[in-house]
């Protein structure tokens, strides 16, 4: 299915014995549950749908919204009852079109197949333009002959988990050999430091300037030592001749 007609109606004239004389009393109700299904509140939208039908169980709008919230709700086997109580009704509306669209999905989850045949054939010649309705009914119409022939018409969807299944594991496998990738690559970056801590320490380079200054500082202390030794041999030997003088 490719949409779901998403049509919430106000309090209309329209109800399931003709004119109701409750008509104005559950126009309150409608109108609430149309604000709160407006804000998502699909909750309270089914709630003020329902005071409404205890006040008037012929409001076609309010058969109509509740219906559709119980569809959005995936209460798939209450919302078909709830559209079952239109079908006499619904051929006179403006909506009847999209009534029968929105009763052919509501059986097509509950795999009534024969059902959701019949609503979106009506559906279709109601609005022949339909182009969803048509698909539709072409997907069901298959899917119940399979089920006349013993197939269940359960072949697409039994496709479609093999199909996730399979996504599944090629994801799984995938994920395996990202994480054993990423394994080996923390080894070789192990290897690589413990390589590194095992091999001896390289002397930092010196520049030409600097070999040059240490050379001097080197032969600069080399003469001061020179001439210190020079000093003591000299004044040891005038020591002598002093004393040999004497």
């Amino acid at each position: 299915m490719r949409r779901f007609v998403e049509i919430i109606l106000f309090a209309l004239v329209f109800t399931l014995t003709g004119q109701s004389t409750f008509a104005q009393v559950d126009r309150h109700d409608v109108r609430a549950g149309n604000r709160k299904f407006a804000k998502q509140d699909y909750r309270g939208a089914d709630v003020d749908y329902r005071k409404a039908l205890i006040k008037d169980s012929t409001s076609f709008a309010a058969n109509f919204n509740l219906a559709n919230i119980l569809y959005r709700q995936e209460n798939w086997d209450e919302a078909s009852s709830y559209y079952a109580k239109m079908k006499e009704v619904a051929p006179t509306t403006p909506y009847a079109s999209d009534y029968s669209y929105n009763a052919g999905n509501a059986a097509v989850q509950k795999k009534d197949w024969q059902a959701a045949v019949d609503s979106y054939k009506q559906s279709l010649l109601l609005n022949p333009n339909d182009l969803d309705a048509k698909e539709n009914y072409i997907y069901a119409k298959k899917m119940l002959e399979n089920q006349q022939n013993g197939g269940g018409g359960d072949n697409d969807q039994n496709q479609d988990q093999n199909q996730d299944n399979q996504d599944q594991n090629q994801d799984q496998n995938q994920n395996d050999q990202n994480q054993d990738q990423q394994q080996n690559n923390q080894n070789q970056d192990q290897n690589q430091d413990k390589n590194q801590d095992q091999q001896p320490q390289q002397q930092p380079k010196i520049s030409p300037q600097q070999a040059q200054q240490m050379l001097q500082a080197i032969q600069a202390k080399e003469k001061e030592t020179q001439d210190k030794v020079n000093k003591e041999k000299a004044a040891a030997l005038q020591s002598r001749q002093k004393e040999k003088n004497w």
